[in-house]
């Protein structure tokens, strides 16, 4: 029986019928208010818990699985330091207090690439390779809490011989996607709001969701404990990007082109105006660490260890518009 949080959510989506499809067993930690009809229809069996720090619910979730996938966790590019840290790293405590409990034999915990943060100035080049030795400097609340949960599940398996295997994955774009990478490349231009920043030379790295799917079952099979692994697509500019989607989308490549300074502004004025609304504005500051630099990410490791095959962006793109089209979400 595998334990997996999360299962609602974008990944979650893209995993769990993978994972049924695989023949295993499956037990979800879930929210009494989720939507939880496509984890019944697919037979995964459920177990609750108001919040993932809740570590009595935790703890009971985990009795008889032998495994455990820690999938879930905070990402917004704005929100109160204290809902991020409770999710991403009392949570990750709960969970690997749970797990050490049960004593399961392996623990797969997402964290992302994005704990790197701001890359060094004199590494801020299309050449240099992000791979997991890069030292960390994370910039925002999210950054922050998802490498203090990753430093977390690598001192459990120091310290308690925890079976544990950390995957960072890029940024996510695929089918059940509405926030970021998919907002961003997707959504926004076939909606007809088209501009990119910085003549779109900036070096993206996304991540096709069901390859971080594959990459969870051969964490399972031939992951490392203590071990971290990249996982990501092959990395490209905003310009290859947008060339791509519209290409697939049959809409025009052409963009309005962003000084970063103009685009800075708006978003501190946006942020500056959320103080009041308490919402998330269209285009938060804290999202610049994520466009302003170059992500180019090295999976060297994983393709060599676990045999990671990543989906060329394309392949992924092509898919991803055909969810839209289907779920009648955006117009051909």
């Amino acid at each position: 029986m595998i334990l997996i949080t999360g299962a609602t959510g974008f990944l979650g989506h893209n995993l769990v019928p993978r994972l049924i499809n695989e023949g295993h067993k499956l037990r979800a930690l879930v929210r009494p208010t989720s939507d939880t009809r496509f984890l019944e229809e697919l037979g995964v069996e459920l177990a609750y818990a108001d919040d993932i720090s809740d570590t009595t619910a935790v703890a009971s979730a985990c009795q008889g699985c032998d495994r455990v996938i820690h999938a879930a966790g905070l990402f917004r590019f704005w929100g109160d330091d204290e809902e991020f840290h409770r999710t991403n790293v009392a949570g990750t405590r709960a969970v690997l207090e749970a797990a050490v409990a049960a004593n399961v034999q392996k623990v797969i915990h997402i964290s992302t690439v994005v704990v790197v943060g701001k890359v060094p100035a004199k590494n801020n080049n299309p050449q240099h390779e992000i791979n997991e030795t890069t030292p960390c400097n994370p910039q925002d609340p999210y950054q922050r809490t998802k490498l203090a949960a990753e430093r977390l599940a690598l001192q459990y398996h120091h310290d308690h011989d925890l079976p544990v295997v950390v995957l960072r994955p890029g940024a996510f774009y695929g089918p059940w996607g509405s926030y970021a990478f998919n907002r961003l490349f997707f959504e926004e231009p076939l909606k007809g709001w088209r501009i990119k920043v910085n003549g779109g030379r900036y070096i993206t790295f996304p991540v096709y969701v069901p390859d971080v799917a594959q990459a969870i079952l051969l964490g399972l099979k031939k992951g490392v404990a203590g071990e971290v692994y990249n996982i990501c697509s092959q990395s490209l500019n905003h310009n290859e990007a947008n060339d791509i989607v519209s290409d697939t989308a049959g809409i025009s490549r052409w963009r309005m082109n962003f000084p970063i300074w103009v685009a800075l502004t708006l978003a501190r004025v946006l942020t500056a105006v959320s103080t009041i609304t308490k919402r998330e504005p269209f285009y938060p500051t804290n999202m610049a660490p994520y466009v302003f630099q170059n992500w180019v990410v090295s999976t060297r490791k994983a393709e060599e260890q676990l045999g990671f095959q990543p989906t060329p962006f394309a392949e992924g793109v092509k898919t991803t518009l055909e969810w839209y089209w289907a779920q009648g979400l955006l117009k051909k």
